[in-house]
């Protein structure tokens, strides 16, 4: 398993976007969106690997993964 799948990734329905939104709460700016649940997921993967490739590339450092960081 890469570090890129190993961040948290929240999912929610927005009503504004009408699509699922999917963010990277340790990521700063990192989301994606979809028709679906599966969908948004599927897109965050390539914007995850985006986000972290263009930070090592202008030298900015990528945050280790935290694993779960909300409770419900």
């Amino acid at each position: 398993m890469t570090n890129e799948s190993r961040y948290e990734i929240i999912l929610y329905w927005s009503d504004e976007d009408q699509a699922v939104i999917a963010e990277v709460p340790e990521l700063p700016g990192c989301a994606a969106d979809g028709e679906s649940y599966e969908e948004a997921l599927t897109n965050m993967q390539g914007v995850m690997a985006e986000w972290i490739e263009t930070a090592r590339d202008l030298g900015r450092e990528v945050p280790k993964p935290k694993g779960r960081l909300m409770f419900a």
